[in-house]
């Protein structure tokens, strides 16, 4: 096994580099779901996104084309991320009497905060969500925002949210469908309303879509791809899929054909249900150029 031990060196070494996986009543942020290609960056490291990662003060999620990701608070809130998105994770922490902490900044993209979503494990907050420049304090409330090139949202859904911005005063917004809104490097216009049908289509952009090949926490199936008969076509391949947003893992497999008698079999797992890997074989086929992969649990 004198090429295997390094290949099963490297990989453990990178298993171990992952971020922690949540337990059932963790008190962290969590990933819940992810429509890849999605990255945590981490203390200068940038790795795929996978559900079930307790996430850490500091954190920086980021989203691809097509993407979508879901997060649970230890509160019971959840957050919503759409496509080409980036959401740094601040001021994490639990003050007397379970109040959770939190500063959601999203830099670029659409998203939206729900609370009571999740089951509640800690027993308030105080959370703010900034869309770039402008801010909203939520105590429970639901809500959808997005940061353009040009433009920052955040719209009332439910519940009562005040909305700061550095160049205007406070603005209270309390019933659904009103909207704050500041042009690039310009002052907050007038709180507005918008049409239901209007937020109908900006909720689309943060929801989950089913059958797109989503990831979600305690997922069973996945996607083997074809075998690759050595060490360094396995670790090309890993590499190739980890920059790309899709978690995989290496796992040789003795069957006498390839390199000292082993193959290697990359698996993209933690899929609901077999659609979900089926529609995940055809996509990774044509951005890798290979034969379509073996759906399993």
């Amino acid at each position: 096994m004198g090429l295997l031990r390094p290949l099963l060196l490297s990989t453990l070494t990178l298993w171990a580099a992952a971020p922690a996986v949540a337990g059932p009543a963790s008190r962290q942020a969590v990933v819940e779901a992810v429509q890849a290609p999605a990255w945590l960056e981490r203390s200068g490291e940038r790795r795929p996104l996978v559900p079930g990662q307790a996430l850490a003060n500091r954190d920086r999620i980021v989203t691809g084309s097509g993407s979508r990701v879901l997060i649970q608070l230890p509160e019971g809130s959840g957050v919503k991320l759409g496509e080409n998105a980036q959401l740094h994770l601040n001021a994490i922490g639990q003050r007397p009497g379970g109040v959770y902490t939190a500063a959601l900044d999203v830099l670029r993209g659409a998203f939206r905060f729900t609370t009571g979503l999740f089951p509640q494990r800690l027993t308030g907050r105080a959370i703010n969500v900034r869309a770039a420049t402008l801010t909203a304090g939520i105590r429970g409330t639901d809500l959808w925002g997005k940061s353009a090139e040009d433009k920052d949202l955040i719209c009332l859904l439910e519940g009562h949210i005040v909305v700061t911005h550095p160049l205007g005063e406070p603005m209270a917004l309390s019933e659904p469908l009103a909207f704050a809104s500041a042009l690039r490097d310009q002052a907050p216009g007038a709180v507005a309303s918008v049409e239901a049908e209007q937020v109908e289509k900006w909720a689309a952009e943060t929801e989950i879509q089913a059958g797109a090949g989503v990831l979600r926490r305690g997922g069973a199936w996945g996607v083997n791809l074809p075998p690759v008969a050595t060490q360094a076509e396995a670790l090309a391949l890993y590499d190739q899929l980890r920059e790309a947003g899709y978690p995989a893992r290496i796992r040789p497999r003795h069957d006498g054909a390839g390199e000292e008698g082993y193959v290697y079999v990359l698996r993209v797992g933690g899929f609901a249900g077999r659609e979900e890997a089926r529609q995940m074989a055809g996509r990774l086929a044509t951005e890798l150029g290979v034969a379509p992969g073996a759906v399993s649990r």
